[in-house]
């Protein structure tokens, strides 16, 4: 029998992942959440990623018997990405996770409860740089030209997907873009769209000849699928929104039908839009405002593939780079 007066036993964390952690060390990470999503306008899936990585590190944190931010230092975050790094996690991820590190250490810094952040020197380690994939001219053109069978009961979405296959390599637009487009983003007339991009900014980019037809067609189905109050441009069979994994599902499926030979998904057709701009115009800060990336290093990642295309014709065209025939 258990005695009367024997002391209550305390009550487990919320999450067992950060014992020792107190409420209002925690409750930092929900304010800074909130102020991504109040000020720079982050996704919900950006605001997710962020939760993970700073819900990681908390977990090393509480193994290593720290429990407040004002207690790490440099070392700390070194000893921190060394141990990911030995986990198995990839140097990419590794970077990400820092990089979450750094911006929720600038909130705290901003809010007065840090003088300085302890990751600003800490990098990630090196992995193998990996180059975006993209398709050939001649590939990108036979999935867009395919012909499509007759199928009268699917003529709405078969006029849907084309032209949203046209749009993403026409526009460069991000997966996100697309799904938000409104039909009052897009105009027709003047051969524009104008698009939401990450941090809430807007950009206008221009679409091609072939989108805009694509977009007509598009537009005389519409109506038989949409709801009435729908606003966006892309409905799926219920009449609403098309969601992002139903254009993830649907461009595997066109690229499946039409024999392509390579995985396709919806970034493919944006990294295939840089790359062929490049090549044809070597216009690097143009190809920065399409794509609408902040930074220039971003897009510098395509003069990879541009040299690397260069590479090959001097192979295939230079005397003194052919092999020579016996």
């Amino acid at each position: 029998m258990a005695r009367r007066n024997a002391p209550a036993e305390a009550a487990p964390p919320a999450d067992p992942a950060a014992a020792g952690w107190s409420a209002a060390e925690l409750a930092l990470i929900d304010g800074f959440l909130g102020s991504l999503r109040n000020e720079r306008r982050l996704s919900r899936h950006t605001g997710a990623a962020y939760r993970r990585d700073l819900a990681a590190f908390v977990a090393w944190c509480a193994r290593s018997r720290l429990t407040s931010w004002s207690a790490l230092d440099e070392q700390h975050l070194r000893n921190f990405a060394a141990a990911e790094h030995r986990g198995g996690l990839a140097p990419r991820s590794i970077q990400r996770r820092l990089s979450a590190l750094r911006t929720f250490f600038g909130y705290l810094i901003r809010e007065g409860i840090l003088k300085r952040s302890p990751a600003i020197e800490v990098r990630a380690p090196k992995g193998a740089k990996r180059l975006p994939q993209a398709l050939d001219v001649d590939r990108m053109t036979r999935l867009l030209d395919a012909p499509v069978a007759a199928r009268p009961e699917f003529a709405g979405l078969d006029a849907r997907d084309r032209a949203m296959l046209e749009l993403f390599y026409s526009s460069g637009l991000r997966l996100a873009e697309l799904v938000g487009l409104d039909l009052a983003d897009v105009d027709l007339a003047d051969r524009t769209v104008r698009v939401l991009g990450k941090g809430g900014k807007t950009r206008i980019v221009p679409v091609g000849k072939q989108a805009v037809t694509a977009l007509r067609g598009w537009l005389r189905e519409r109506p038989a699928l949409a709801a009435v109050d729908a606003r966006a441009m892309f409905v799926g069979r219920n009449g609403g929104r098309l969601g992002v994994r139903a254009v993830q599902l649907r461009v595997d499926a066109w690229a499946r039908r039409h024999g392509l030979d390579v995985k396709v998904h919806p970034h493919l057709f944006r990294h295939s839009f840089a790359t062929h701009l490049l090549e044809s115009s070597h216009d690097l800060r143009g190809v920065q405002e399409l794509l609408g990336h902040a930074n220039i290093s971003t897009t510098q990642v395509y003069t990879h593939l541009d040299f690397q295309h260069l590479a090959r014709i001097y192979d295939e065209a230079h005397p003194r780079a052919r092999r020579r025939t016996r």
